[in-house]
This record gives structure tokens, sequence and C-alpha cells, in this order.
């Protein structure tokens, strides 16, 4: 049996300020806790999240041989609920970073009013590099190490970047043909984020983008602002990007002025045809070379002045560089952790108001709530109607976070970790630590 070398593990990525993107998340809630005066014994409690796991696992590939593969799966917080959150594979996967991600979706999932806590799981791969048949394997073996630290009222799975409603499928197929023919049909809430046909939710692939622009709208209301003449930009043109920008631009009528992905980064002082390019990045898997804009380098997105920046990649792209650059009314962090704290502190100084990714990308795990409790009960709901629900849940996070705001008289990345927090902490103090 040949065996081919696993990716080299990479090391702990640095942000602005911080030795990883763990250190910034902590600091986050760190600043909540002050504000809020947060009992000691709590902070303990909270600082580190209650289970880390790790599996080694072997795959074989198309050619015969194996490759060994190193998973994770972080368990932040599960006071609320069962543990939630999503799968990723990229290059960049590495433990500090799904640390930090597993803490957002505990305050995220917090903050939304849901009966979930946080956690977060990947692989290092680059799933490009990988055939389906490979990536089936890859995600199989992968469910199959993770066992019962995964369940479908314990800890669901999610799509993230890399994975997708196919991969969402493997996973369960693989958890409920483990654990026993029995609770093939009573297990299938063991993920989210799957196809309609395999029992997910309408409106799933479209909600996180969704819940981005509800929250623009919620911003926009508030400030008076009228969104039919608003221009924006979209850094990430992804699943999340792209559908936003469907939206603001279908529904709001807001123009888009410049987009980028993996691939590169267009530019049309006039506007962009969205429909178009959003089939044109499904067909040529990117927007580079899109007819209809002219590329430009990579930072020059940072200079386009617009009304509203919609930063939908990855993590810590907008740092003490680039913020002094931008010239926005609003940040709307489609992407999870994109700015970071000096960063913050620019936009606060500049008057650029943002609308934090605790709150504006929580339209994801809102919706695969509703996934979750229409396999629990048999249901399957309309789409007009997951999107009234999810207008409604997302708006009233908003309007919370507002009043937090005012009551603090701070920012609004603050205010959003302090609720989040404070619902958290309330459920420790009427229940204790057993034993």
């Amino acid at each position: 049996m040949s065996q081919t070398a696993a990716p080299a593990p990479q090391a702990a990525i640095a942000v602005e300020g911080f030795e990883n993107l763990y250190q910034m998340a902590a600091s986050q809630f760190t600043r909540a806790a002050d504000t809020m005066n947060l009992d000691k014994d709590l902070r303990v409690i909270l600082s580190q999240p209650k289970n880390e796991i790790i599996v080694n696992f072997p795959v074989r590939m198309d050619n015969g041989s194996y490759q060994l593969f190193k998973g994770y799966r972080i368990q932040h917080n599960n006071i609320l609920g069962c543990y939630k959150g999503g799968i990723r594979y990229h290059p960049q996967v590495h433990l500090d970073e799904v640390k930090a991600l597993a803490a957002w979706m505990t305050w995220k999932c917090s903050l939304a009013g849901l009966p979930f806590g946080g956690g977060k799981g990947g692989i290092q791969i680059d799933p490009t590099k990988y055939s389906a048949d490979e990536l089936q394997r890859i995600t199989r073996r992968f469910t199959h190490a993770l066992g019962s630290n995964i369940g479908p009222d314990f800890d669901i799975p999610a799509p993230d970047v890399g994975t997708n409603g196919q991969t969402m499928v493997w996973m369960m197929d693989t958890y409920v043909n483990t654990f026993g023919a029995a609770h093939k049909n009573v297990s299938r809430h063991v993920v989210t984020g799957k196809p309609v046909s395999a029992g997910g939710s309408e409106g799933r692939d479209e909600a996180t983008g969704r819940g981005v622009v509800y929250t623009i709208a919620a911003w926009a209301q508030e400030k008076k602002f009228d969104l039919a003449k608003a221009t924006y930009v979209v850094q990430g043109f992804g699943n999340v990007g792209s559908f936003a920008a469907k939206i603001l631009t279908g529904e709001y009528g807001s123009t888009l002025l410049a987009a980028q992905d993996h691939t590169g980064t267009i530019h049309n002082a006039n506007g962009i045809d969205v429909e178009a390019l959003f089939k044109y990045a499904i067909e040529k898997k990117g927007i580079a070379g899109f007819p209809g804009a002219k590329a430009i380098e990579r930072d020059d997105l940072w200079k386009i002045k617009a009304d509203i920046l919609i930063p939908a990649a990855l993590e810590a792209q907008i740092t003490s560089k680039n913020a002094p650059i931008i010239d926005v009314k609003l940040v709307a962090e489609g992407a999870n952790g994109p700015t970071t704290p000096k960063a913050d502190e620019i936009f606060v100084k500049r008057g650029i108001d943002l609308i934090p990714d605790i709150l504006c990308n929580s339209g994801g795990v809102i919706v695969s709530y509703f996934e979750w409790t229409q396999n629990k009960q048999g249901e399957s709901w309309y789409l007009d109607e997951v999107r009234a629900k999810l207008k409604r849940r997302i708006t009233d996070a908003f309007d919370r976070t507002m009043r937090v705001k005012a009551q603090y008289k701070t920012d609004m990345r603050n205010a959003a970790m302090i609720r989040a927090v404070d619902r958290v902490s309330t459920s420790y103090k009427e229940r204790g630590i057993f034993p």
C-alpha cells in the first residue's frame, strides 16, 4: 500500500496586533466583558472552547495511494443549545482559526436568539486540487472519524468556505449509515445546508447573503438612507457576496461598482450587471475576464468611493493599512472576522458605520435553524415563509444591538458582543455549574 505525504501543517496566521485569529476573537470578547463588567468567573469559563477535537484519517486517492488528513472540530459552548457551525475546506484552516470561528458562532447564535451554541470544523486542504470522488471519500472518512462527536441534537455541521450542499449530503449519509438504518430519516438534521431534495430548506443557499442585505436595509431605515440610490462594492463574490449583490440590486435597486474574488478584481464606474456577473461567475468559476467591467489591481478595490462595502471573503482583510483609504458610509461584514480591531478604531474615528459579522452574516445560521426545525418536525416551509421569518429575526437582532449601542454609548461591534455575551451569561447564572 503506497502513501503520499499529507499537506504540511500550516502555522497560525498572525493577525495585526495578535499572534493568531483566536487572540483577535478573544480581544473582542474581553472588550465587551470589560464594558458590561462581566463576572470574573464567567470570563474564565468562556475564555476557551469546551472541546477541541483533532482527528487524523487516511483516504485513498484516485491513483490508489493513501494520504493522511488532519481534521478539526471545535465545540466552543453549548449552554444555549447544540453546538452549531460550519465545516471549512481551505488551505488556511488551522486550529486557532477554527477556535476563533467557533467562538464567533457562539456569539452569533446568541445574538440571533437561537437555541444553539457555537462550533466549527475544517480540513486544511485546497478542495480544487481533488476530484469529486476524492472529496467524497475525504468527507465520508472525516465524518466517520468524528463519530459521535457530532449528532442531530448535539453538534450540527453546515457548509462553509470550500464546502457546499453536496458535502453536507455526504456527511449526513455517512452519519445515518454509521448509526443504523432505523435512524436514517430521523437523523437528517445532523447537518444543515443540505439540498432541498435531501431535506434542506428553501432559501438556504441565499440565506447568508439575504441576511446581509436585511441588516443593510435596517441600517438604511435607521439613517433614512435611500438604497435605490446607493452604490456598493463586494469583496468576495462567492456564495455570500454574489447573493448579497443579487438581492441588493434586484430587490433594492442599488448599483454594484466593483467586485473581487480569488480570480481577479473588476470595476465599472457606471455599474455592473449583477445578474450577468452572477451567471458568468458560475460558468467560468470566477469573475476574472467578465466583459461588463475592466480589470483593476487587487488593492485598488479599497480605493473605490461607494456608499457600502461588503467584505465577504476571509478573515483580517481590512487592517490599519487599508482602513484609512476606504471611502464608504457603511461596512457590512458578510465574512467572519474581516476587520481587525485596529481597523475598527479607524472606522469609529472616521465616522464610518459598521454592521459586525455576528449580526450581519447570521442569516445562514438562522435559516439553518429553520432547516433543523423543519427536519425535526417533519415539515417543509415555503420560500416566502423562510424569507419572512429570516427578516423578522435578523431585524430584531439589529434593533436589540442598536438599543445596547445607545445604552452603553459604544460602537456596533461591541454592542453586538455585549448583547450576545449577556444572553450566555444569564443562562449560566440561572443554571449554575454542575456539579
